[in-house]
């Protein structure tokens, strides 16, 4: 029997220059990532990492070198959204997306044609000798289901090259661990993502705060890597870090040993 859900393709980090980018994910993974490419169509460009088990990791930013178009779309992954733009510059480089990919026989074009309402346009990409179909609502925004997604809704990717860019990429024994999205309608996403065949991939949990993705990574010296925190988190972290600084307050002194007196002479 065929299977037909759908495989993790890779993660997408927004940031406001590539380089700065770059430097994030280096730092956190203290590996140095590979020169992707611009993508004309987007006027974006990008740099990969290579992830265990065929996906990837990819930080994208605006090209300020793309060449001038007639009618430019607006960019994908809500790069040219003002609030994405504040939220990227007042906290840097950071996991906003992902993408699922779609194995031929099936037909990601024909799929979204069966049923429009479900699932985004597919915009034709092209980087380098790489071409791949990737679906890209009109205004550039996330992919959304009964108006909830904001990045925790996967986009959805079939590559037209035979050859994916994991299999290119230098290897670097990383491998994605879990990936969790935070959202305040969750329901509407669990079930979505159950349609399209992709709810192994993600748990879904419902958040008070902002729309988040989480995802853990096993690094090579058997550490674990966590990027992004949802609301919930980031309060029990705050809390648990206000516990430990009142224990230390807290604190008796323990009494000291009298020194040894020499005996008498």
């Amino acid at each position: 029997m065929t299977d037909r859900r759908l495989k993790l393709d890779h993660l997408i980090i927004n940031a406001l220059t590539l380089e700065e980018g770059a430097r994030f994910v280096a730092t956190k993974f203290g590996v140095e990532m590979a020169a992707g490419g611009a993508h004309p169509l987007m006027r974006t460009h990008n740099r990969l990492l290579n992830l265990w088990g065929g996906a990837y990791l990819e930080v994208i930013a605006i090209d300020p070198h793309a060449a001038p178009v007639a009618s430019p779309r607006p960019r994908l992954f809500a790069l040219d959204d003002p609030a994405m733009q504040r939220r990227l510059e007042e906290n840097g480089p950071q996991l906003v997306h992902w993408a699922v990919r779609v194995e031929r026989p099936k037909s990601l074009v024909r799929w979204r044609e069966q049923y429009p309402e479900r699932i985004a346009p597919v915009a034709a990409m092209s980087r380098g000798g790489n071409s791949w179909g990737l679906t890209v609502p009109d205004d550039g925004a996330f992919p959304a289901w009964q108006g909830a997604g904001d990045g925790v809704l996967p986009s959805l990717i079939q590559w037209d090259t035979p050859r994916h860019p994991s299999d290119t990429l230098p290897q670097t024994g990383i491998a994605l661990k879990s990936l969790t999205g935070f959202h305040p309608d969750a329901a509407a996403l669990a079930a979505q993502l159950e349609w399209l065949g992709a709810s192994h991939l993600m748990q879904v949990q419902a958040t008070a705060g902002a729309p988040v993705l989480v995802a853990q990574f096993d690094l090579p010296d058997g550490s674990v890597l966590t990027l992004g925190e949802s609301a919930e988190q980031a309060r029990a972290r705050e809390e648990d870090a206000q516990q430990a600084a009142k224990r230390r307050r807290t604190k008796k002194p323990e009494p000291q040993e009298a020194p040894d007196t020499p005996p008498d002479a």
